[in-house]
């Protein structure tokens, strides 16, 4: 089994390979979960984004008004894509989990549908609250798993099936859990629904047809319960689409 070091190897150059479809994505590209973070942070002066992928958050908060703005990601390609696509943007190549400011750096950061691939979540929460300043807003968002054991044990599957670069979505109470721990108060939450179209989700990541095929044998011995959680719609006995769950949160240090 590979360990911390070699997911994030993978999941970096994984990233890097598709650095230019992240920033077509219409998953990350737009979208009223964009304009919430952003609107979170619009009164600070220096902002951090997170594992930026192609810089779509950090955009966001050049746009609303955020003096400086770092996009950080392990990918050198993602980096290179966001400060080209959204200029003003300062880039660094770091891992999330160990980023390489020094404490009470920023006075915002955000972090926008990447933690479900950081092997130690708890640790990036840390690093988070060390490099913000004290009253600096922490503006979160990604993919959550149910509170049901076999719901979440499904919807992480699928996920690993697709895209071994997965490591796990979490649920609403880790993440609670974890900030609270780094010295954060949350303020706001709030779990949203994303519709995906399954064959777009598939060709996101360029999945191999022997992929494509676990997953789709995935859905077909869905848990109890699973149609009506991720709402599962199905043309000529296939999955047409599905929604996931996101959490946004709005913690301060």
């Amino acid at each position: 089994m590979p360990d911390a070091n070699d997911r994030k190897r993978s999941a970096a150059s994984h990233f890097g390979e598709h650095a230019a479809a992240y920033l077509d994505s219409d998953v990350h590209r737009a979208g009223g979960d964009l304009d919430r973070l952003a609107g979170w942070c619009a009164s600070a002066e220096r902002g951090i984004d997170v594992a930026t992928g192609a810089g779509h958050a950090a955009g966001a908060l050049l746009d609303a008004g955020v003096d400086r703005v770092v996009a950080t990601d392990a990918a050198p390609a993602m980096v290179a894509t966001a400060t080209t696509a959204f200029p003003g943007l300062e880039g660094a190549v770091c891992d999330a989990e160990r980023l390489p400011f020094a404490d009470a750096s920023f006075d915002a950061a955000t972090c926008r549908i990447a933690a479900h691939h950081f092997p130690d979540p708890a640790a990036f929460v840390g690093e988070v609250a060390r490099v913000l300043e004290p009253g600096g807003t922490f503006a979160f968002e990604d993919n959550v798993a149910p509170a049901d054991d076999a719901l979440d044990e499904f919807l992480n599957r699928i996920e690993r099936l697709r895209d071994p670069t997965h490591v796990r979505s979490h649920r609403v109470a880790d993440w609670t859990e974890w900030l609270e721990a780094a010295g954060f108060d949350v303020e706001a939450t709030r779990v949203v629904t994303k519709r995906l179209e399954y064959d777009e989700w598939i060709a996101n990541v360029d999945a191999p047809a022997e992929r494509r095929d676990r997953v789709a044998a995935a859905f077909e011995a869905a848990p109890s319960g699973a149609a009506e959680t991720f709402d599962l719609t199905r043309g000529d006995g296939t999955i047409e689409s599905f929604v996931n769950h996101k959490l946004l949160v709005r913690a301060t240090k």
